[in-house]
């Protein structure tokens, strides 16, 4: 298999359509689930703008147009999320609510294994609260 016939991740996880779809699920999880209430009481009450953030932000970060650095410049995505206490608990909150989204996704299981791999290690990466 040659370069040309790798797909990126954005083009696996379905272009904007499957884009979309997954960044509606992750927020309908988050502003639904009873179990997020920590990481969802962090974002404002409409996530509308947040929607449309993260969907921008995925879209460079899978590999397609990159919506977010043309409309923001560099994501910086530590030192956008420093005002916010993130901790164990936050982190595990955000990653579930992404895991529960790319389980309704109809895309194949080893893509959503690595999708949540890179998602677990920018999450920690994210966090800035100390344990305890």
């Amino acid at each position: 298999m040659n370069e040309t016939n790798i797909k990126k991740p954005y083009d696996r996880i379905g272009g904007d359509e499957g884009l979309q779809q997954l960044v509606t699920l992750f927020y309908d999880n988050m502003d639904t689930l009873p179990e997020a209430t920590l990481i969802r009481n962090l974002h404002p009450k409409d996530l509308k703008h947040s929607r449309e953030k993260f969907f921008m932000f995925l879209s460079g970060w899978m590999g397609g147009p990159d919506r977010y650095v043309a409309a923001f410049g560099h994501p910086q995505l530590r030192a956008r999320h420093l005002p916010f206490p993130i901790g164990t608990e936050e982190r595990d909150q955000w990653l579930m609510c992404m895991h529960k989204a790319l389980a309704e996704m109809r895309v194949d299981t080893m893509f959503k294994e690595q999708l949540m791999s890179s998602f677990t290690r920018t999450a920690n990466h994210m966090m800035n609260k100390d344990p305890g």
